[in-house]
């Protein structure tokens, strides 16, 4: 009797390990269709359309991207609470240099097409020296990363405020404004075109990982798994990309800009969204920390770092400097999340970015960030982050109050952390 019960085990390990899915991504990935599930049916199928999903995926898409830079942050066992206001301040920056400084100072017209690219420099430029000098002072003079990144929630919340006298600044350049979502999409046509590039370089970059080991005398899955991986992913691509060309853009929406929908009359034209290019701007940060964390030497350092600083130092690591660099990067990963926030409100505003310190703290430990160091992962944030935003969305819809919004997200950190250390007590792991 013993045997008949072990084996069903015994065949579903043996599944598991076959495939080489990684258990915690299995269950995120289970969580974020649980909670979907969970709201669809409490707003009566409401959570779960088109439009919601379009909707939830441009609001995930400015935390997303600072929770990648949080990931380095945490795993060299350090944390960032200025996220938020850093933010703000490059906000405001940019802002007023696309309002203020170049019609007024270096005489662009409003309008003119080097406007935003511009702004988006400064912007960028900016977030990386504001989170390079709090690295300096967390690396080089040696003072513990809570106090100087508390003091900096303090001080460039304060600074974004001064720089526009708590004044709402705006409207903010058309094309700025592509990135926030709704304004700036890829349409049906090249949607498809992209998931379809998309698919084919995901199944592509997996038979090709699987000839690099072979040529390396590695074991490798066999066939029908990858095959099946393969499988997944590519339906993945492709329904999220017809989920979103599903989204008809409303009539009165048309009727405001008909060329752009290649309409001639609003009435009984039919045009959809597609990919927001905010969502292909997370995409692009997505794979480029991915490839830094895993394919570069300064993604080798972090983690080698994270897992024992002392060693780390020992064996030639410069974990000073490499402070420096993670904290510059969190900096302009926060500019660029802080183009995304106020290209989508087409304004700067002196809230925004409030409590995104804790929103991107939370995804990223959701998304299986060891906060003793040495653990995380860039597809786990972005996860985390998703879960989140769907934990408010959904609350939002069904009519929960705000406090209590706060309070359930608060619950889900605690317990997400909960999970984590009971996941590594029964994994073995460290």
């Amino acid at each position: 009797m013993s045997d008949q019960t072990a084996e069903p085990t015994k065949t579903r390990r043996n599944f598991l390990t076959t495939l080489e899915v990684d258990t915690r991504l299995l269950g995120m990935i289970g969580a974020f269709v649980l909670v979907c599930v969970v709201f669809n049916v409490l707003t009566d199928g409401r959570f779960l359309t088109p439009r919601n999903i379009f909707n939830l995926s441009i609001q995930t898409v400015s935390v997303a991207i600072m929770a990648t830079g949080m990931v380095f942050v945490i795993v060299t066992r350090h944390i960032d609470l200025s996220v938020g206001a850093l933010l703000a301040t490059c906000t405001a920056v940019m802002a007023m240099t696309q309002t203020q400084f170049l019609p007024n100072v270096l005489g662009l017209e409003i309008g003119h097409p080097l406007i935003p690219w511009i702004t988006i420099a400064i912007g960028l430029v900016t977030g990386a020296l504001i989170g390079g000098f709090q690295g300096f002072l967390i690396g080089y003079q040696l003072i513990p990363a809570f106090i100087v990144t508390l003091g900096g929630l303090l001080i460039w919340r304060n600074v974004a405020w001064h720089l526009t006298d708590g004044q709402t600044i705006g409207p903010l350049d058309e094309t700025y404004m592509l990135f926030g979502g709704i304004n700036g999409t890829l349409g049906v046509f090249w949607s498809w075109v992209l998931g379809g590039l998309a698919a084919v370089a995901a199944a592509f970059g997996i038979m090709s990982a699987r000839r690099s080991k072979i040529g390396h005398g590695f074991a490798v899955k066999p066939m029908w798994a990858e095959s099946a991986v393969i499988g997944v992913v590519v339906a993945a691509i492709l329904g999220f990309v017809a989920i979103l060309n599903s989204y008809d853009v409303p009539s009165r929406v048309i009727a405001r800009d008909l060329d752009r929908w290649g309409c001639e009359i609003a009435e009984g034209c039919s045009a959809a969204y597609g990919i927001p290019y905010s969502v292909l701007l997370l995409i692009a940060v997505a794979i480029v920390m991915t490839v830094i964390a895993q394919r570069t030497r300064l993604g080798r350092y972090i983690f080698a770092t994270g897992g024992n600083p002392d060693a780390a130092e020992l064996s030639g690591i410069n974990t000073k400097l490499l402070t420096v660099k993670i904290f510059a990067i969190v900096g302009v990963l926060c500019a660029l999340g802080g183009v995304v926030a106020s290209a989508r409100l087409g304004y700067h505003t002196n809230d925004i970015g409030v409590l995104d310190e804790l929103r991107v703290i939370a995804a990223a430990v959701i998304g299986g960030t060891a906060l003793s160091g040495g653990i995380g992962t860039i597809y786990g944030a972005i996860i985390g982050a998703l879960i989140m935003q769907s934990l408010q969305s959904g609350m939002a819809m069904v009519g929960v109050d705000a406090p209590y919004q706060n309070i359930v997200v608060g619950f889900v950190l605690v317990l997400a952390v909960w999970i984590d250390i009971q996941y590594r007590k029964f994994s073995g792991a460290k």
